[in-house]
């Protein structure tokens, strides 16, 4: 009898943990993705959540999404990653290889990019300022459609230059990125 009473806790234990896993990836509305480049012969990785419009003001001062003048976690869920293989710049801002966490203060013309130190986080709501390696401004325009699901582009051009891009709605963000 023993056996049996342990198999069904057992048994029991593990259905639920699994009807718990299974309950969290399905509460993820908006998809990871990770996009990467190899930039002067080191690989640039950028992983992050993709919010999509949905039919609301995504930059409403208001609200939550996106608001301008506010941090923004950049994506959805956890903090949006960059992870370097060696020395980067992004604009004017030295990110020495390694894995940070990316936030920023959107615009209607231009955003701060910010770069943090502390990669897992949850989104904005641990964000700690004094943790950050740096602030570097972004070229924000206006885009005559809109891309309704938030996507960040890194796409290396020649040599040891690249470009770091973040649309979503009809706003298009970017810096100039090279290896240091």
């Amino acid at each position: 009898m023993h056996k049996i009473t342990t198999w069904v806790l057992s048994t029991g234990l593990l259905l639920t943990g699994a009807a718990m896993t299974m309950e969290a990836q399905r509460q993820r509305v908006s998809p990871r993705e990770t996009v990467s480049a190899t930039i002067g012969g080191k690989k640039v990785t950028i992983e992050y959540s993709r919010p999509s419009v949905k039919g609301r003001d995504v930059w409403d001062a208001n609200g939550s999404l996106a608001p301008f003048g506010k941090v923004w976690r950049t994506g959805a869920d956890e903090a949006t990653t960059i992870t370097t293989e060696g020395d980067l710049m992004l604009g004017s801002l030295h990110v020495p290889a390694g894995t940070y966490a990316l936030f920023t203060i959107p615009g209607d013309s231009e955003w701060t990019l910010i770069v943090n130190k502390v990669p897992k986080q949850w989104g904005a709501f641990k964000y700690d300022a004094a943790q950050d390696l740096g602030r570097v401004k972004m070229k924000a325009a206006k885009q005559d459609s809109a891309t309704e699901t938030f996507t960040i582009e890194l796409n290396a051009t020649t040599g040891a230059n690249g470009v770091l891009k973040m649309t979503w709605d009809k706003l298009l963000a970017s810096i100039p990125v090279m290896m240091h």
